[in-house]
């Protein structure tokens, strides 16, 4: 599950109000060890998935760094290579 978490810091243009979420939804999850929780559990896992990208969007605002924002097509092709060559696929 949490492999689906990414970096979202010092990118341009900065990570989303859904990158941000969809990042905290996972942690939630991991955490939870629910995927899609019952209704008993539902309201508190959204508060906590609420509250989690709270708590992100704050670290990810008040970071700094002097290195240059990283650019996602770059990212992303970085990691087709690594899985190509972990895989051996083309």
């Amino acid at each position: 599950m949490c492999r689906n978490i990414r970096t979202l810091f010092n990118f341009d243009p900065p990570a989303t109000d859904e990158e941000i979420r969809n990042a905290s939804l996972q942690f939630v999850r991991k955490l939870s060890g629910f995927n899609k929780p019952s209704r008993a559990n539902e309201a508190a896992v959204n508060r906590a998935v609420e509250e989690v990208a709270a708590v992100a969007r704050n670290l990810l605002e008040s970071l700094v760094t002097d290195a240059e924002p990283r650019s996602r097509e770059v990212e992303v092709a970085r990691a087709r290579a690594r899985a190509a060559e972990r895989f051996g696929t083309s």
